[in-house]
């Protein structure tokens, strides 16, 4: 079935649960792997050779989980709520979820996007309702849902002083994870703080600004990494991930790790178009 903005994968669909409705049992002694689902825009999206520089924070992300917490990023260059719900691309990720699982979603960036009604939303009606169906869907299949604020553009005033850029979103996003009692991490907030206390020219080291562009959105390996930082430190005071399934938080992570693979082939993967 497709997933549209009241529709979501039935709960349990798929799933053998024991007699008493709880989820089945497995063998002692061997836990299961938990998953990180990323449902996201370009700022947390993989990235692959030829965009290098170029760094979604989810690329970053497993340097600070344990092994027992993989991540599988589905964030997608230039997709608001609105394109990835049209797009079928909740589902996919709603038939990968298990139980136990964890679907950080984190969008803004393009549903601001008034000219674009392929992508646009108004925060507080159809954004909020879109995020809505994340949840609903993510419980339906037996797994926790973590909404997060979307990171903060590069911008300052003339006084050096960080701006906002995301309107009404990320307001709009912790109303929603507080009437449906979600995990918030607010990454909004602590990206222009994180802006503010590094400043004009050192913020200028985090984003992806080379000698044929200068973004003002997207990281650079050292950006991605700080960002990736931040959602971890999130998820443990929120408590959504425990000390133990996490690593180097506040320890330095090298830019060097990160590393982008050869492009997969347009028959195994959604068209991406830049946001």
């Amino acid at each position: 079935m497709s997933v549209g903005r009241r529709a979501v994968v039935p709960s349990g669909a798929g799933l053998a649960p024991a007699p008493d409705g709880a989820p089945p049992a497995r063998p002692r002694g061997h836990p299961r792997m938990r998953t990180l689902f990323i449902a996201g825009d370009s700022t947390a999206a993989q990235k692959y050779a030829d965009a290098a520089p170029e760094t979604g924070w989810g690329m970053a992300l497993p340097f600070f989980l344990h092994r027992g917490v993989r991540v599988a990023n589905h964030a997608a260059d230039g997709r608001s709520t609105r394109s990835f719900l049209d797009e079928g691309r909740l589902e996919a990720v709603l038939a990968a979820l298990r139980p136990g699982d964890l679907l950080l979603i984190q969008f803004g960036h393009n549903d601001q996007k008034v000219a674009d009604p392929t992508r646009h939303t108004e925060p507080w009606t159809a954004y909020q309702d879109n995020l809505r169906v994340f949840v609903e869907g993510a419980r339906s299949r037996g797994a926790l849902p973590v909404l997060a604020t979307s990171v903060e553009r590069r911008g300052f005033d003339v006084d050096g002083t960080a701006l906002r850029t995301l309107g009404a979103y990320p307001a709009a996003m912790r109303e929603t994870a507080h009437d449906a009692d979600v995990p918030l991490l607010d990454i909004e907030a602590l990206s222009l703080a994180l802006w503010q206390r590094l400043g004009p020219e050192a913020t200028t080291t985090y984003f992806n600004r080379t000698a044929t562009g200068q973004d003002d959105t997207r990281f650079n390996p050292p950006g991605a990494i700080e960002v990736a930082r931040l959602v971890v430190a999130e998820l443990l005071r929120t408590h959504v991930l425990a000390p133990r399934e996490t690593r180097r938080v506040d320890d330095h992570v090298p830019a060097g790790l990160i590393t982008w693979p050869g492009h997969p082939s347009a028959a195994s993967e959604f068209e991406e178009s830049r946001s």
